[in-house]
C-alpha cells in the first residue's frame, strides 16, 4: 500500500514539470474545481477514476467482526448531454477480520444519473440533482454487499469565493462543494431463520435503515492564488496542488440508532495537472462507530473531456 502511494505521488511530481494548465474539467468562471475524493463533485464530465484505494482497520458491528479492510474501486462518467451525466462504478473488497478468515470479492455496482442545472460564471456557483442507484446482488455475499437495492436522490452545489471584495484577497482561493442525499432501501428488513440444536426456529430480523446522506469540501486553490489573485512565486509542483478537507457524514432517520450520526474527517491534496489529477487523503473517524483508527485514501483520476476532446471526450448529444 504505501509503496503504491508513493510511486502515485512521484508520478504527480514528475509530470508535473512539463505540464501545461487547461482546466476543461469542473470550470465556473476562472475557478477550476477538483473531482474531490469522498463527496461528489456538482459536475458533469467526462472522466474517470481508476483507482480509487482505500485501506482501514473498521470497528465490528453486531454480528460483523473487527476487520482490516481494502477496497480498489473504479467510476466511469460520461455526459450524455453537456449537461446530463451517467457514471458507472464498482468496487474490489479484501477483508481480514480479526481471528477469522481473509475474503475478497466485489460490493455491488453502483450506477448514478446527474443534470447540472445551474452555473454563474460570475459568482464561480454550480448547482446540479442526481440519483444514484446501488444495485442489490450484483456483489458478493461474503464480502457483506446488500441484498436489496438503495436509491439516492441528491443536490449537489459548488460556490467559489472569487468574488470575495479585495480587502479579502488571500480567501479568493477558497472553494466549498457539498452533497446532500436521502438513501432509501428497497427493503425494510433482513429476516434470517435458523434452527436451533433442540428444534426450535430462530427468526433473526434487521432493520435497515433510510439514510440522510451529507457531506462538504473545503479547498484552497494554490493554482487560483497564483494565476488569478497574486503571483506568490510557487514553484512546481506547488503551483497546482489543492489542499482540501472533505466531511461526508450520515444520519439515519428512521430505526433504532435515528438520529445517530456517524462519518469521517478527510483531509489531504489534490495535485491537478492538463489530463489527470492525483489526490490522496487521511480518512479519520468522527466517532467510535466509524472506528478508531485512521485510514488512508488514494484515486488517480483521468480528464477523458481533455484526453478525448473528438471522440470519448464529448457529449453523445448536443455537443
Amino acid at each position: 500500500m504505501k509503496t503504491m502511494l508513493s510511486v502515485s505521488l512521484l508520478a504527480a511530481v514528475v509530470v508535473a514539470a512539463g505540464t501545461e494548465p487547461a482546466w476543461a474539467h469542473g470550470l465556473a468562471g476562472k475557478r477550476f474545481f477538483p473531482a474531490t475524493l469522498v463527496v461528489d463533485d456538482p459536475f458533469v464530465a467526462d472522466e474517470l477514476s481508476l483507482p480509487t484505494v482505500f485501506h482501514s482497520k473498521l470497528p465490528g458491528t453486531g454480528d460483523t467482526l473487527p476487520r482490516k479492510e481494502t477496497d480498489v474501486s473504479g467510476e466511469l462518467a460520461k455526459r450524455l448531454t453537456p449537461d446530463l451525466g451517467l457514471s458507472l462504478g464498482g468496487t474490489w473488497k479484501a477483508i481480514d477480520p480479526a481471528g477469522g478468515k481473509s475474503v475478497t470479492g466485489f460490493d455491488n455496482l453502483e450506477l448514478s444519473l446527474k443534470y447540472q442545472f445551474f452555473k454563474s460564471e460570475a459568482h464561480e456557483t454550480v448547482l446540479s440533482v442526481g440519483v444514484g442507484w446501488d444495485v442489490g446482488g450484483t456483489g458478493g455475499k461474503k464480502v457483506d454487499a446488500e441484498s436489496f437495492d438503495t436509491v439516492t436522490p441528491s443536490v449537489f452545489f459548488g460556490k467559489g469565493f472569487g468574488d470575495l471584495p479585495d480587502g479579502l484577497e488571500l480567501l479568493r482561493p477558497l472553494a466549498l462543494t457539498g452533497a446532500f442525499g436521502w438513501a432509501v432501501p428497497s427493503r425494510v428488513r433482513n429476516q434470517k431463520i435458523s434452527s436451533t440444536a433442540d428444534g426450535d426456529v430462530e427468526v433473526e430480523r434487521e432493520f435497515n435503515p433510510t439514510l440522510f446522506t451529507w457531506g462538504f469540501s473545503l479547498q484552497y486553490g494554490l493554482q487560483y492564488l497564483q494565476s488569478v489573485v497574486r503571483d506568490v512565486g510557487l514553484p512546481r509542483p506547488f503551483n497546482r496542488m489543492i489542499p482540501l478537507v472533505e466531511v461526508a457524514l450520515q444520519t439515519p432517520v428512521d430505526g433504532p440508532r435515528a438520529r445517530y450520526t456517524t462519518g469521517t474527517v478527510n483531509p489531504g491534496i489534490i495535485w491537478a495537472g492538463r489530463y489527470f489529477q492525483i489526490g490522496i487523503e487521511a480518512v479519520v473517524p468522527v466517532n467510535a462507530d466509524a472506528g478508531k483508527n485512521v485510514g488512508v485514501r488514494a484515486q488517480l483520476h483521468f480528464y477523458l473531456d481533455d484526453l478525448f476532446p473528438t471522440t470519448l471526450g464529448r457529449p453523445l448529444f448536443g455537443n
